[in-house]
């Protein structure tokens, strides 16, 4: 009983010590980041501040929430950037346990997913936000003062970097469906209709009510869409790959 004890008290052990690492790598970027908050929040409020009406800027609603906006920023922001840190502590974990060829494809997979959702929040804050502001700034009454409020903007924000994020994730998705049988490209491929119908939905739901973010989304994806398919027959073992093709 004693032996089949211990690899288990052994993982359980080395689980602990990765979550403290990866708790330690998070909060020293914390702690870095905390002085700079405030800057941090005029930095990412810029996209919509620079569209506002001279004397006008971001209020906050309640007396906690100036505090509490770049807060939640700052941890935000931790987390943006330790992620590979925590990852790295996750995978390893888990890699030990991997058989040699699926370490070869869990870690392109790994970085593909991170690279493209850092992709994706960067397409959304150059791209989306100035022009979702400019159209949601246009448009309003004369008669009414823009004046957003700082944490519904933050989570608004953050929001749509999260829905970029993770719909950028959409070719890794593709492989690791294409990997486990589910599909194969050539079912993606013959789908791809339906796809475009699904991704133009998704826009929709995922985007604020314009005609702008939603094609900013849409086309994106249904290019990684196109790329999903190509990259999922090149990881194929070559005989699965001349199957899915023919």
């Amino acid at each position: 009983m004693a032996d089949t004890d211990a690899p288990l008290i052994e993982h359980l052990i080395e689980l602990r010590g990765r979550l403290l690492r990866a708790l330690a790598g998070f909060f020293v970027v914390l702690l870095c980041l905390l002085p700079f908050a405030a800057k941090l929040y005029g930095w990412l409020a810029q996209p919509l501040t620079s569209l506002l009406p001279a004397g006008q800027s971001i209020i906050a609603t309640n007396p906690a929430g100036a505090f509490f906006a770049p807060l939640k920023l700052a941890m935000f922001c931790a987390l943006f950037i330790s992620m590979p840190w925590l990852l790295y502590q996750t995978w390893a974990f888990v890699a030990p346990a991997l058989y040699a060829r699926e370490k070869r494809l869990a870690l392109p997979l790994l970085a593909s997913a991170v690279a493209l959702f850092y992709a994706g929040c960067a397409f959304a804050f150059l791209l989306v936000l100035p022009a979702v502001f400019h159209f949601l700034t246009s448009f309003g009454a004369d008669v009414i003062a823009v004046t957003p409020d700082a944490g519904a903007y933050l989570d608004f924000v953050l929001a749509l970097f999260l829905a970029f994020g993770l719909s950028f994730e959409l070719p890794v998705a593709m492989v690791i469906l294409v990997l486990l049988g589910w599909v194969s490209p050539a079912q993606l491929k013959e789908a791809r209709g339906y796809a475009v119908v699904g991704i133009f939905v998704i826009a929709a739901i995922v985007t604020p009510p314009d005609v702008i973010s939603q094609l900013m989304l849409a086309i994106p994806m249904c290019l990684l869409y196109e790329l999903g398919i190509h990259a999922s027959r090149w990881l194929l073992p070559k005989p699965q790959a001349r199957d899915a093709a023919g």
